[in-house]
């Protein structure tokens, strides 16, 4: 599973929960992009989220996942992944490198044209959101109110790693991002470009994930008529 921009792998806690009571031999690997979450780059290090980047960086832990376990052969995989997950996942499949092992690909709350008309805007979003908060349970409180976590479950358990306390940081608000999204910015289209061509190119079972119908594409629209992918 791969989070979305600004987000950790623990945004996907409680879904993984429910997984588990449905499948409980399911194994499930849920990573933290570089640059977000508990990740750690040498100081200096020039920030490189290209989506190639990502995307070798995704099949390296499911390589490593394989040897640490001690598996012979890669187990079955769906991939899953939201937003920019599901850049990374769609370019993972397209790319071919996990073979028979890949059994779908799941896309959550992202498709091409809607992610590049919402770049647009993504710079106010960034100058209206708090550059840091009080305490965890007040940046836990904003992201209930603001609707960008709806379950306050959710929120609590993956908040917490959204945030680091800086004894740089202003008294009133120590809390602030992991990662910087403003910095981010080069690499937006990168992530997206491509995006619907490559979803309904690669092999492997397709599962397109959208809050409404609207957000579909015309090359999307076209594949979901032709029966190449299953919308939700």
């Amino acid at each position: 599973m791969h989070h979305g921009a600004g987000s950790s792998a623990l945004s996907f806690a409680v879904v993984s929960s429910e997984i588990r009571k449905r499948l409980p031999s399911a194994g499930i690997l849920a990573i933290d992009c570089r640059g977000h979450g508990s990740t750690i780059s040498p100081d200096g290090t020039e920030l490189d989220l290209r989506l190639a980047t990502l995307s070798a960086d995704l099949f390296f832990m499911i390589h490593s996942t394989k040897e640490r376990m001690g598996w012979h052969q890669m187990p079955s995989i769906m991939l899953v992944g939201h937003s920019l997950g599901g850049a990374v996942v769609t370019d993972l499949a397209f790319t071919g490198k996990l073979g028979t092992s890949l059994l779908g690909y799941a896309v959550l709350d992202v498709v091409e044209g809607s992610a590049m008309d919402a770049l647009q805007s993504m710079q106010t979003y960034l100058s209206t959101r708090p550059s840091g908060f009080a305490s965890i349970e007040t940046a836990i409180d904003w992201h209930i109110r603001s609707r960008t976590i709806r379950s306050s479950v959710s929120a609590r358990t993956s908040v917490p790693a959204l945030l680091r306390q800086e004894e740089s940081a202003t008294a009133s608000r120590p809390w602030r991002w992991r990662t910087n999204l403003a910095a981010t910015q080069p690499f937006w289209e990168d992530w997206f470009v491509g995006l619907s061509k490559k979803f309904l190119g690669a092999r492997g079972g397709k599962l397109l994930l959208l809050a409404g119908t609207d957000r579909l594409d015309t090359e999307l629209t076209i594949g979901q008529m032709q029966g190449k992918h299953a919308r939700k």
